[in-house]
């Protein structure tokens, strides 16, 4: 009897786990797991606002994502062990070849979208105490390294991982990558390094690498004020340190600021020209429902800021289309979110702001390069009801600039994401 996708996608789920747990039954083991399935109805449309007959006018496609999460409890003794599961599929609900590459689906050599795909990891865990140590399917989020999940389907690492939090106050993380499934394959391959825009960045073509190295930890001197370091070398291509800082100054009830300070150092490592350094800010007051945020963000050196490939770049202005991270460039952040909460209507929220960035070099021609982008999100989740945790939200941008970009658009887009969401514990 033939399987659907997202039949096969359980069922392998189910089998690894099922080959695991028999040998490590416990009751801890399997009091403490929880498993859940998240659905994500994702339609999305960018307009590239050029109608040139050579290029592609609009990326627009519709899918549907299932994530399923298994997180074992531990074994009883002094070392404990537990494994995790994720299975993921991806459906097509509408797309054709003239609008691919949204980002949602992979496309397949005749360059439409695939109909389905899906991705399966395990991961082995051991605790000692205030220890934990991962090897297999990670999801690391630190400064050095941000997997992306802004689609449909997160992107994944394979490799190994420690995180402490052994020493009062002290969190610490190391560990190395060695491949990444993006968010739009079903297929593990090797890092290589961002590119595009006005970043100068250059390397060996065809150079990849399945070696990144990660350290650092944050330490929390008080509840309101912590500073952190984070070191990350991506083999060939680049080494990173980066610091951060944050702190919430408690004004009188309902008010406070929060400042977000982050700083990194990127310089070659083998293939690559990487020379960058990363100044961020971001200041954020808050109001009551009411938050009002700046930000500031400047790039120097020879190139523009240097992260993985498909990753998320830890930058205070990287929004929902650019990372505003061109050499020499220079921008600012207008910030504005309301909860309607305050209003009586819990569950509602509304974000907007306006990046603005100039001074970047345009390298090939004489001027200054200039870009903007204005960011409109509302989302609502239902609070109570048949429908309760059923998250719809409508993401609205727009950006130009001066100069062109290495898509299928010139210097334009207007873009809009309509999100439905809803995880389901199963246990």
């Amino acid at each position: 009897m033939s399987k659907t996708p997202i039949a096969r996608a359980v069922a392998m789920a189910a089998l690894g786990s099922s080959c695991i747990i028999p040998a490590l039954a416990h009751a801890d083991f399997i009091s403490d797991s929880k498993a859940s399935v998240e659905l994500r109805n994702f339609y999305f449309n960018r307009d590239f606002r050029t109608s040139t007959p050579a290029q592609q006018n609009k990326a627009e496609e519709w899918a549907q994502g299932f994530i399923l999460r298994y997180e074992s409890g531990y074994t009883d003794g002094t070392i404990g062990v537990g494994v995790d599961a994720i299975g993921m599929l991806g459906l097509k609900l509408d797309s054709s070849a003239d609008r691919t590459g949204s980002g949602l689906l992979p496309k397949t050599a005749s360059g439409d979208a695939a109909d389905d795909y899906s991705k399966l990891g395990m991961t082995a865990k051991l605790r000692y105490e205030k220890n934990t140590l991962k090897v297999g399917t990670l999801i690391p989020k630190l400064p050095v390294i941000m997997p992306n999940d802004s689609r449909l389907l997160p992107q994944v690492f394979l490799g190994g991982a420690f995180n402490s939090t052994q020493l009062d106050g002290l969190t610490f993380d190391a560990g190395r990558l060695n491949q990444t499934n993006l968010r739009d394959s079903s297929d593990y391959q090797e890092m290589t390094i961002t590119g595009g825009g006005k970043k100068n960045i250059s390397f060996r073509t065809g150079t990849t690498t399945n070696e990144f190295d990660f350290a650092g930890g944050t330490y929390a001197w008080t509840k309101n004020f912590s500073t952190g370091y984070h070191y990350g070398q991506l083999e060939d291509f680049y080494k990173q340190h980066f610091l951060t800082a944050t702190y919430l100054l408690p004004i009188t009830e309902g008010q406070s600021l929060k400042t977000d300070l982050r700083w990194a150092k990127s310089t070659d490592d083998g293939s690559s020209n990487v020379d960058n350094k990363a100044l961020n800010a971001m200041f954020t007051y808050n109001l009551g429902y009411h938050a009002f945020g700046v930000g500031y963000q400047k790039m120097s050196g020879d190139t523009g800021f240097a992260y993985i490939n498909g990753a998320d770049p830890y930058l205070v202005n990287f929004v929902q289309i650019n990372d505003f991270a061109n050499k020499d460039e220079k921008s600012w952040q207008a910030r504005y979110d309301y909860n309607f909460a305050g209003l009586g209507i819990p569950g509602l929220t509304f974000m907007t702001r306006y990046i603005k960035g100039d001074n970047i070099d345009l390298l090939t021609t004489s001027g200054e390069g200039k870009e903007w982008e204005r960011d409109t999100d509302v989302a609502y989740v239902f609070q109570d009801g048949a429908l309760k945790g059923f998250g719809v939200k409508w993401r609205n941008a727009t950006t130009r600039s001066n100069f062109s970009r290495n898509t299928a658009a010139s210097n334009a887009a207007d873009e809009n994401r309509l999100i439905l969401s809803y995880t389901m514990p199963l246990w």
